[in-house]
């Protein structure tokens, strides 16, 4: 198993090399002038020049990827210009905010979708294949902002069962200790249980939006890789052998389907990092996504670097995860690295 991470770290390190130069690349060559619109409206020549030459955007492009690489390397990932805090401590505060959500939204997507599907499998034909079928065309189709806009004109706006869009938590409540900077498990640890309902009923709604988004391509999986693994010998021989339907679904046939849904997941992963970007934006959830989006707009560099950064490892991190599952799971993909 150690030999299994070690490879997958080495084969790590070149995906973020390559993430820091394009990043680094993709960022100047940007429409706007950050000088120029930081500088403001009435703004000389000569104060824009001095605010670029103070950014450091004056120097050459070799010059400024090597002082950007230098600081990266002691931790620091420059400081935005449009808050004047330091890049890293931003990223710090607002990442669990993001990742309290997208955990959210994907857990209760494989609640629902894992279920789904296997049952899909089983019944082929049947009412509930339909409506899987039926649901995951939905879930791929729609897009994901307009699934969340739907959900709160339903949910607040015509049924009032929902909170108002505008946050983490309500206006009436205040943020619990900060322990481990998620909401829901903070409150639950200071014994907060009105700040816990709050945080639970304003993160409903966009987790659920999120579900709507990740249950489609893990139900098809699951349904695919379940047909497949059903009409197997060993199952067969497992059915002859007088085993119960239980059984022979869930011990021999869904542990031998898992690992296609688990390569699933890495995908759902990394399209929830991209979709969780227009959640925090419909709901006003003050992630890192948020915060990457308003960087973009005014051409600060250093946050959107950052978040790039930080979205590459924690996608480097879960890719390593699920590769150690699938040693857990399967004994021949240990062999095999």
């Amino acid at each position: 198993m150690l030999k299994l991470i070690a490879s997958r770290l080495a084969t790590a390190v070149p995906s973020l090399i390559g993430v820091v130069i394009v990043t680094f690349m993709l960022t100047r060559v940007l429409p706007g002038d950050a000088a120029a619109y930081f500088a403001g409206p009435a703004a000389t020549p000569q104060a824009i020049a001095e605010i670029r030459a103070k950014l450091g955007l004056d120097q050459p492009l070799p010059v400024q990827f090597a002082d950007y690489v230098t600081a990266l390397a002691k931790g620091d990932l420059g400081t935005s210009l449009s808050t004047g805090q330091p890049v890293a401590q931003e990223i710090a505060s607002r990442l669990p905010a993001s990742a309290e959500l997208t955990l959210c939204g994907l857990i209760l997507a494989l609640a629902i979708a894992v279920p789904f599907g296997i049952m899909a499998a089983v019944r082929q034909g049947s009412w509930v294949d339909h409506a899987c079928r039926l649901i995951t065309t939905a879930g791929v189709s729609l897009p994901v902002f307009f699934t969340g806009l739907l959900l709160v004109y339903v949910f607040y706006f015509k049924l009032g069962w929902a909170p108002a869009p505008l946050g983490r938590l309500d206006v009436f409540f205040s943020a619990p200790p900060t322990i481990t900077g998620f909401y829901l498990i903070d409150s639950l640890l200071t014994g907060e249980f009105e700040t816990f309902r709050a945080a639970l009923a304003q993160l409903a709604v966009p987790s659920i939006t999120l579900a709507i988004f990740a249950l489609a391509p893990i139900a098809r999986m699951t349904r695919a890789s379940m047909l497949a693994v059903l009409s197997s010998e060993f199952v067969r021989t497992a059915r002859a052998a007088g085993l119960t339907d239980y059984t022979v679904i869930l011990t021999y046939a869904f542990r031998n389907a898992m690992l296609p849904v688990i390569t699933t997941l890495g995908m759902v992963f990394s399209f929830l990092l991209g979709a969780n970007v227009l959640v925090e934006k419909v709901f006003a959830w003050p992630g890192i996504g948020s915060y990457a989006v308003e960087a973009l707009i005014t051409s600060d560099y250093a946050p959107v670097q950052g978040f790039v950064l930080a979205m590459a490892v924690l996608y480097v991190a879960l890719n390593l995860i699920i590769d150690i599952t699938y040693g857990i799971i399967d004994p021949r993909a240990r062999s095999e690295a």
